[in-house]
């Protein structure tokens, strides 16, 4: 196994438990997801709520290998796995009846990963 270049040890164990799934469920999506966690934070994404409104609609699973934004408007209810939140993005969510999931809860609701749209 490589040697992990980050020192959060949240994100490492993330990281490990996502590699776990994908191994266990024979699902490519959570390696991919763990994949992109393992950047840098320079290089890991910051997602807006009005890119995940313009690609998602009404009751879509969403996961964002980074962090999720308040800027711009969510119109309808998605649930969101990301590794962080800004309070903004998490009001904005709540207040059209969403959800703000980490990573393990999307894993334990959905395995296989199926119908889950990655963004950023």
């Amino acid at each position: 196994m490589k040697k992990l270049k980050t020192t959060n040890p949240e994100l490492v164990s993330l990281i490990r438990f996502l590699k776990k799934a994908s191994r266990e469920n024979n699902a490519e999506i959570w390696r991919d997801i763990a994949e992109k966690l393992y950047a840098s934070k320079r290089r890991r994404v910051a997602v807006n709520l009005s890119r995940i409104n313009r690609y998602t609609k009404k009751g879509d699973y969403v996961a964002v290998p980074g962090k999720v934004l308040g800027t711009g408007t969510l119109e309808h209810a998605v649930k969101v796995a990301a590794f962080s939140f800004s309070e903004k993005a998490k009001e904005k969510i709540r207040k059209v009846r969403g959800s703000c999931l980490t990573f393990q809860q999307l894993v334990k609701k959905n395995p296989k990963g199926s119908n889950v749209k990655v963004i950023g």
